[in-house]
């Protein structure tokens, strides 16, 4: 089994920062996609970012291009989500999730474990 756990959520005002990580356990993660999605209360859940298990190439959603950046470690088997000139749109609750294949998607369908989540709120 593949547990993920997420951290680094909480308050910030906005156009601060910060830094989500995602620690993966289990079966090892080097050879998927590692993807960032995020539920806004009443709102389904939609796809932030993603990263290519190989060649590390990255997809974003066109709200946070420019202002987020996913990155991994792959020692560290640990996927991270900095976010930087945040608004009080991105208040979320932030999962990381693994995908069944190396290449990166933004359709959660994709993607085979799920973490349980962390908060992040923006105030204006």
């Amino acid at each position: 089994q593949v547990q993920l756990v997420e951290s680094g959520g909480g308050l910030v005002q906005a156009g601060g920062s910060l830094r989500l990580s995602c620690a993966a356990s289990g079966r090892t993660f080097s050879r998927s996609a590692m993807g960032w999605f995020r539920q806004a209360p009443g709102k389904e859940r939609e796809f932030v970012a993603a990263i290519n298990w190989g060649n590390y190439s990255t997809l974003y959603t066109d709200s946070v291009k420019g202002r987020f950046t996913i990155s991994r470690d792959n020692a560290k088997n640990t996927v991270y989500l900095q976010m930087n000139s945040l608004k009080p749109e991105d208040t979320a609750v932030y999962f990381c999730a693994r995908g069944y294949y190396g290449g990166t998607s933004s359709n959660p369908r994709d993607y085979e474990y799920w973490g349980q989540g962390t908060q992040v709120t923006v105030s204006s």
